[in-house]
């Protein structure tokens, strides 16, 4: 059992940054909160840290969170929480080469979803 919670935000499976992407299995992971379960409201560095910040990797996903569960709280219902770490498939790596402005080649990558776009015009 890991002594982190999953990130708590609806979107963050599905956000495609490098530290998210599983090249081996092809697929975009949420990653895990910010804090550990067991601090105290410091981190290992010193910082002082809320207590949503054990169940959030960003502010972003906590904001997230918060505008699709604020319907549930005004209720005064119960939001669901997340006990496993969710993932989006169909991803992979992809590596371009292209000349700069001076004549020098450089590569870049980028994760890009794989499969057909069925919107596409």
């Amino acid at each position: 059992m890991p002594n982190k919670h999953f990130c708590q935000g609806p979107e963050c499976h599905t956000y495609t940054t490098s530290d998210r992407f599983l090249k081996s299995k092809g697929i975009i992971r949420g990653r895990y909160a910010y804090a550990k379960i067991d601090n105290g409201f410091r981190t290992d560095s010193g910082y002082y840290i809320s207590e949503a910040d054990k169940y959030f990797c960003s502010q972003g996903c906590k904001m997230d969170w918060l505008n699709v569960n604020m319907e549930s709280i005004a209720r005064r219902t119960l939001p669901p929480f997340i006990e496993h770490r969710r993932i989006s498939e169909g991803y992979e790596k992809r590596t371009t080469t292209h000349e700069g402005w001076q004549g020098k080649m450089y590569t870049s990558s980028s994760i890009q979803k794989i499969g057909v776009d069925n919107n596409a015009d």
